[in-house]
């Protein structure tokens, strides 16, 4: 799918096609573009550039450097497009499990299996199976704990679709009760602080992946849905940049009850599930949201 919009973005996925088919020759067999770019509501102001390379079997001990110097190299392309790309990558082999490596966390499995447009090569999807519900809550809860709230439970599983972007050390946490720090890092870092959790919540629910536009509707919709109106502004902020003062009002009402919502929603499921480690970091980034 392409939308009006998308040519920046499309022409950073183009380059970074290229630049891999260069560097693998005959190993590329398919590269596919993932995120908004795949599924739609692709923003030039705040979307990351999502890109997965699937390499023929076997995985070769330089592969990760050899992906990581052409994403590298192509980030360099002096745009802000180019500095967002973010790069997915396996084998026909890693994608089932059958070997260890490559970087494909469940969430971006399941964004290649739901959403992933073919770029280059041939179809390479055959055979590959979504990862499970457990599957799922877990990677995004471990990507949450370690980017969202610098809690490290287990190493970090998941990027998840289009979540690349937020790095550990990022003080989110502070960001969340502090809404005027928040603003001063710019509408990208606010739509995405405010949507990732609304993302969270609809694969939990759900088992499919939550891009923002539906992810954001189907918690709107939902009853009781602390920080509604802030959910609806962010979406609309993706194309259209708030005025300081309006978005710090929802911010400063909404942003905690949101958060709050989420983590006792995802402490109650991880319970569930045995996973008493993450079940503790959720209780923990509540308890420093509050504190």
């Amino acid at each position: 799918m392409t939308e009006a919009g998308d040519e920046e973005g499309q022409a950073v996925l183009a380059e970074a096609v290229a630049a891999y088919q260069k560097a693998l020759g005959e190993r590329l067999l398919a590269a596919y573009a993932l995120g908004s770019l795949a599924h739609g509501g692709f923003s030039p102001l705040v979307s990351d550039v999502d890109l997965a390379v699937i390499v023929d079997d076997p995985p070769l001990p330089s592969d990760p450097d050899t992906i990581g110097a052409v994403a590298e190299e192509v980030k360099g392309g002096g745009t802000a497009l180019h500095q967002r790309l973010s790069v997915f990558w396996g084998t026909p082999a890693t994608l089932r499990g059958d070997r260890e490596g490559g970087r494909f966390p469940p969430l971006d499995r399941l964004d290649l299996l739901e959403h992933g447009r073919l770029l280059a090569g041939q179809e390479s999807r055959a055979g590959l199976s979504p990862p499970g519900a457990t599957e799922l809550m877990v990677g995004g809860a471990e990507f949450a704990l370690e980017f969202l709230a610098g809690i490290t439970a287990h190493p970090p599983a998941s990027s998840g679709g289009g979540l690349g972007s937020i790095r550990p050390g990022d003080d989110a946490i502070e960001e969340v009760r502090r809404p005027e720090m928040l603003v001063s890092r710019g509408v990208r870092r606010m739509t995405k602080l405010v949507l990732f959790p609304v993302r969270f919540l609809f694969t939990a629910r759900t088992g499919h992946l939550g891009t923002n536009h539906t992810a954001a509707t189907a918690y709107i919709a939902a009853e009781p849905a602390p920080g509604a109106s802030l959910v609806a502004a962010a979406l609309g902020w993706r194309s259209a940049p708030p005025d300081e003062e309006s978005a710090l009002a929802l911010l400063r009402t909404e942003m905690v009850p949101l958060y709050l919502h989420y983590l006792d929603d995802h402490t109650e499921r991880l319970t569930a599930l045995g996973c008493d480690d993450l079940a503790e970091g959720f209780r923990e980034w509540r308890r420093r949201i509050l504190r």
